[in-house]
């Protein structure tokens, strides 16, 4: 039997990916159905584009780096989202599969302004706001992104939020398959046109007011200083961060368990490699 010509080959190699990208489809849509049965299902809203772009992704770009961004409201779960992602995706702590890019590491040092006023009360009677996205170096956090997908190391900021210091060029983030970014504006329209996969985690709004309350005051903001930071994250987030929800490819649950949430991750990664792993060898 004779070889086969390049056409003959490409055509062979076209018809199996085809057939794979079909395969992961139906597998990726059972998992999602299982998930509508649940009573707290972690998917509330998929667009079926994106579904196709991921089986394809996987098929003709399985060597790619992929930006993942995850938006949502503050306290509405985008941190636990994130670590449970990356708890499923490996099995130790291995940075060559994924790298976590934080907005919050990229709030600009208002540590003077915060010395000025004397403390949080004070500071936010002069308008002075964390939550909107000119409090955060966008600008930064893209070229970093950037950076990584292209394969550089980046030195990334530290932020304190008790001081409102910004520790420049201090921690090191390598290069990985999977390029986890997660915050307030990460969608925003600066930045959403270099992401691959756009995620918005929704809360309802008063468990988002409970998590967000005991959250701040752990970062020194209690009492009335709190309220009104609260109050402008409210006003913010209505004018920032809920219009995104409309351009994310997935919208989450932000009420499911870590356990849900890690599992779910898990069959989904299962759905895609179980696929790809029996590619033939041959083409």
């Amino acid at each position: 039997m004779g070889q086969l010509s390049d056409s003959e080959i490409q055509q062979a190699k076209k018809l199996v990916n085809m057939s794979m990208m079909s395969q992961i489809l139906e597998n990726i849509r059972g998992v999602i159905n299982n998930d509508r049965k649940q009573k707290q299902p972690l998917i509330l809203r998929i667009n079926e584009g994106f579904i196709f772009n991921i089986a394809r992704k996987a098929i003709t770009e399985k060597d790619s780096t992929f930006i993942i961004s995850i938006a949502g409201e503050s306290a509405s779960g985008k941190t636990t989202l994130v670590k449970n992602t990356a708890k499923a995706c490996i099995k130790s702590d291995n940075h060559s599969i994924y790298t976590i890019v934080c907005c919050d590491d990229y709030y600009k040092d208002a540590s003077r302004e915060l010395i000025a006023a004397g403390n949080y009360e004070k500071l936010f009677e002069t308008g002075f706001s964390f939550d909107t996205p000119d409090a955060i170096d966008l600008d930064l956090m893209k070229k970093h992104l950037i950076k990584l997908k292209a394969g550089e190391e980046i030195y990334s900021p530290l932020y304190n939020f008790v001081t409102c210091e910004s520790k420049k060029d201090t921690v090191l983030k390598k290069p990985a398959k999977l390029i986890l970014n997660e915050g307030l504006y990460v969608l925003n329209e600066n930045i959403r046109d270099i992401s691959d996969i756009k995620i918005y985690v929704y809360t309802p709004f008063e468990v988002i007011k409970d998590r967000w309350f005991a959250r701040a005051a752990s970062r020194g903001k209690t009492g009335l200083a709190a309220q009104m930071q609260f109050h402008d994250v409210n006003q913010t987030a209505f004018r920032h961060i809920r219009p995104s929800m409309d351009i994310a490819d997935v919208v989450i649950n932000g009420m499911t368990t870590h356990e849900y949430i890690e599992d779910f991750i898990k069959e989904l990664i299962q759905a895609i490699t179980s696929v790809i792993s029996k590619r033939p060898t041959s083409l």
